[in-house]
């Protein structure tokens, strides 16, 4: 044992010695010059109005002014997370972060994202999106310059155009789970089965990826309902994704508006120079999460005789390589340089692995025209200009719901879905040494799954199947497309979706209140697979004391409601959500009657009781506020929390939320709310937290949509740097 110990000693030290002999101090940047940084006085012409809420309203001249005074008011409000997506674009992620953000900056080699952008950004995209994004980055800087002592590192400055664009390319595949194709690869051993990875360890190389993306809930809700259902003849649109409560992709709200027609209200996350989802004067869209098999893993065949050949078609082919050395913090003052191989070929970027060298292709590689796109949607007049926007097909997934001031109401199931053999199966590895399995082309946009104006005047996506988006026969149909797409089957429907079918299906004269009512609503649908197993429980379940016993008589009496005061809930939420997750995300399902008793067991021990108000287990947490609130996971009102050790303290679902109403003239109103407020990073304002009490209470706050109204309700008024 003694031995033992020396010898672990003995390699620890010289594990520790060759660390510090490879080592680099980190050095303290300095910040560029001020003119750098600060745009000529008169370059922008914008004004930045806080609302009572201290939601920015940015009015400029130009669309550029409009974009610059976007960058300084969110700078205002998160600069941290901007600085944050600056840092991490910039490669210099693993420098701030460790070990913890090496993927990324590993990520931006294995993509070859900024040769793509450099390549790319001048021929690519238009002047006026160039123009767009140079400007956001120059209210990023004006920021950076005039508070110095919030800056990280200096030598991410002065940002420009093409990080914006960069962030895009590198994101967008994470969104579609490229990730969950790249993780197996490197974790095992030996060669992998393609799937879903379990969760990783917390000092795993891929784990920051996991948890900005992977671990999310997945959810999201839209429904448009058009005058043909309608009470007064009105359009409604529900604007409702379930994001992270904080971090790169939580919502930050805008009211943009220009003399050059920008003129949009929406959601917008962290360095974004456009809004990703809200509405204009005529139309308005939301997107929700799909899942379509956009990713392939090719196994290649190397030259046995030159690794740096692989084979296609019966020749040996030279892989495009190169090593990149990545600079990692260690010691909390020191970086150490990880040499990293990077390879391209036919396919897509390539990886050799101890079992073996595989490639990925997937949907929208080499494409930096989201930007572009997205800012097509926010300036489109009517749909056939919203059309002519999602036909750039830049945004490789995302369902889109849509309505407009003329009645339009349209699902699509946007995404790139590759055109791929028959003759393969799709869900493994393939071959790669064939062109046959080199896909190129796409499914064209027209024959994507949509519903438009359908009879039934009402569409629905909540993560689930398009092929179940209203009732009636409008709904595409699951024959007309391949299996190779992997386009969610009909029997994929979210609690959400079943319960917008039955609430807007069985009511064929919708009015502005029930349209409210049924974005809030907090009920399980009897279809659902949260009521099969609570039948499951009830009918099967044998307690085995009095504790258990009377827990299972919640659970009888429950109305599969989640309202604040509801003392069935709580037993039933907390024993189900687990097990459901598990189910829709594939995952190895938890036994059900073991997860009954232990939750049984745990609020029996911390509360004496179990039947408790669901209000005082799930709580909204913002600072020194502690609210109970009702809603829950896969509900319409939606909330997912993390056990805390008394109760769930919310972290996702609902945030962002924005209902819109064009009335019978065709006039715009709108109403939104946050679940924290404007002021996403200081706890000092009044912001902080203030739109939490509406939150608890579902009710939300008129959009100041036009400036006559908004002048009653200006708390501030200032020019970025003022």
């Amino acid at each position: 044992m003694n031995k033992l110990f020396f010898q672990l000693t003995i390699l620890t030290i010289i594990f520790i010695l060759t660390l510090l002999i490879g080592c680099e101090k980190i050095e303290n940047t300095s910040p560029p010059p001020l003119e750098q940084l600060i745009p000529p006085e008169g370059k922008y012409d914008v004004t930045i109005y806080r609302d009572e809420w201290g939601v920015p309203h940015i009015y400029g001249k130009r669309d550029v002014d409009v974009a610059y005074g976007l960058a300084y008011a969110q700078c205002e409000d998160d600069f941290k997370t901007v600085q944050e997506g600056q840092i991490l674009i910039r490669g210099k992620n693993s420098i701030v972060n460790g070990f913890n953000g090496f993927v990324f900056d590993y990520m931006l080699e294995f993509l070859n994202v900024w040769d793509i952008v450099n390549k790319q950004y001048e021929t690519d995209l238009s002047e006026d999106v160039r123009a767009i994004c140079e400007a956001y980055a120059e209210g990023v800087n004006h920021y950076a310059g005039l508070h110095p002592e919030e800056v990280i590192r200096w030598d991410v400055f002065p940002a420009n155009g093409k990080d914006l664009v960069a962030g895009f390319v590198l994101k967008a595949p994470l969104f579609f789970g490229l990730n969950r194709y790249i993780e197996p690869l490197f974790k095992s051993r030996t060669k992998p089965q393609i799937q879903r990875p379990k969760m990783l360890g917390k000092n795993d190389e891929t784990m920051i990826i996991r948890q900005i993306f992977e671990n999310l809930p997945l959810g999201s809700n839209t429904f448009a309902v058009s005058p043909k259902r309608t009470a007064d003849g009105s359009t409604f649109l529900d604007v409702n994704s379930h994001q992270p409560w904080t971090g790169p992709v939580a919502w930050y709200e805008v009211r943009l508006k220009s003399e050059e027609g920008w003129n949009i209200t929406g959601g917008v996350f962290p360095g974004a120079p456009i809004v990703l989802h809200g509405h204009n004067p005529y139309l308005g869209w939301a997107h929700t999460v799909n899942m379509p098999d956009l990713v392939d893993v090719y196994e290649l065949t190397i030259n046995p005789d030159n690794p740096a050949q692989y084979r296609m078609d019966g020749q040996w082919k030279n892989f495009e390589r190169k090593v990149v050395y990545i600079p990692v913090k260690v010691f909390n003052k020191y970086t150490i340089q990880i040499p990293r191989e990077i390879l391209f070929c036919d396919y897509g970027p390539a990886i050799r692995r101890p079992h073996g060298v595989y490639a990925l292709r997937y949907a929208g590689y080499k494409n930096i025209k989201q930007v572009e796109q997205w800012y097509r949607m926010n300036k489109a007049k009517n749909i056939q200009e919203f059309e002519e926007a999602l036909r750039i097909r830049a945004i490789p997934s995302f369902n889109i719901g849509y309505a407009d001031y003329q009645g339009n109401i349209w699902y699509i199931y946007n995404a790139l879905l590759p055109i791929r053999s028959e003759k393969y199966d799709w869900k493994g590895y393939l071959p790669g040494d064939t062109s046959e399995t080199l896909w190129t082309e796409y499914l064209p946009f027209e024959k994507l799954p949509q519903v438009k104006n359908p009879k039934s005047g009402f569409i629905q996506n909540c993560n689930s199947s398009p092929f179940q988006t209203t009732i009636g026969d409008d709904n595409p149909n699951p024959n007309d497309y391949s299996s190779t797409f992997g386009i969610e089957p009909p029997e994929h429907m979210t609690n959400r979706a079943l319960r917008l079918l039955e609430l807007l299906g069985n009511d064929e004269s919708i009015t502005s209140e029930e349209f409210y009512e049924y974005k809030f609503d907090w009920t399980y649908s009897t279809n659902s697979i949260a009521k099969k197993y609570i039948q499951k429980l009830i009918t099967e379940f044998r307690p085995e004391n009095d504790i258990e016993n009377q827990a299972l008589e919640l659970l009888k009496s429950w109305d599969l409601k989640a309202d604040p005061d509801n003392l069935s809930a709580g037993i039933a939420i907390l024993t189900l959500e687990p097990v459901v997750r598990a189910e829709m995300f594939n995952r190895p399902v938890p036994d059900l009657f073991k997860t009954f008793k232990e939750k049984v067991s745990l609020l029996h021990s911390i509360h004496g009781k179990v039947d408790i108000p669901w209000k005082e287990l799930n709580r909204l947490v913002r600072g020194k506020t502690n609210l109970g609130l009702g809603g829950g996971p896969d509900l319409l009102y939606c909330v997912y929390g993390e056990w805390t050790g008394k109760y769930l303290e919310g972290r996702a679902g609902d945030s962002y939320i924005l209902l819109v109403t064009w009335d019978k003239n065709g006039k715009v109103h709108s109403q939104a709310l946050h679940q924290f407020g404007s002021a996403t990073q200081d706890e000092n304002s009044p912001h902080y937290a203030d739109q939490a009490y509406l939150f608890v209470e579902r009710k939300m706050r008129s959009v100041h949509w036009e400036f006559e109204e908004l002048k009653e309700h200006i708390t501030k008024e200032y020019k970025p740097g003022q």
